[in-house]
């Protein structure tokens, strides 16, 4: 297996709930139904923040230096797409109130690298989906300003799943023991993470998480 590969298994084995996180469901869920830029932008702005959290304890004790080395280049890249969307609220957000989610939750809890650049994967594909939903958003409302800036900022996110599915590659080439698995099995359970929380936002909100055939 190489890294195309894996994120192309990971992707398959994820298809129903990836299909499912990327409707037009997915910003109800994430906004309690509450479909304003504002709380969309912080929204946006709290994952954001977790994810800055969650690299920088990683990059803190990472054993494996070329993982260390990208956990480290992810954090500041969401320390920059942190400050890109408070810019877009006009510089006014409240870290302190920033709930991390289940999904960070998750990848917080792996403590090895394999898993953790398994993780980085699973959060790539679902952010992927979540913004291209706020790129849709925006468009709806003719603000092609905040359209664009999420278009650049799903692109990065994207390519962080590549650079993390490169180093897993290296990290499984580096040793004899079940690490593609290891990782795999942690990417399917950030996506299962991120599905089960919107499909229980939707619940509480009377809605069938379940497309309409």
């Amino acid at each position: 297996m190489d890294a195309a590969d894996f994120q192309r298994t990971v992707e398959e084995a994820t298809t129903t709930e990836l299909e499912r996180l990327g409707s037009s469901k997915l910003l109800v869920a994430l906004t309690d139904a509450d479909l304003t830029e504002e709380r969309v932008l912080r929204t946006a702005a709290d994952s954001e923040r977790a994810a800055i959290e969650t690299f920088e304890a990683w990059a803190a004790d990472e054993a494996h230096a070329d993982a260390r080395d990208a956990f480290a280049a992810f954090r500041d890249a969401e320390r920059d797409h942190y400050d890109r969307v408070v810019a877009l609220l006009d510089g006014s957000h409240d870290a302190a109130d920033a709930d991390a989610g289940g999904m960070h939750d998750r990848l917080r809890s792996f403590e090895t690298t394999a898993p953790r650049l398994g993780g980085v994967v699973g959060r790539s594909l679902v952010g992927e989906r979540t913004h291209l939903q706020v790129v849709s958003f925006f468009v709806n409302e003719g603000d092609e300003r905040r359209a664009d800036e999420f278009r650049e900022l799903r692109a990065e996110t994207s390519a962080q799943g590549d650079r993390a599915a490169s180093v897993l590659e290296t990290v499984c080439e580096e040793r004899e023991d079940d690490a593609w698995d290891r990782a795999s099995e942690a990417a399917a359970d950030v996506v299962d993470d991120a599905y089960e929380a919107y499909a229980d936002s939707l619940d509480d909100l009377g809605i069938d998480p379940k497309p309409i055939c």
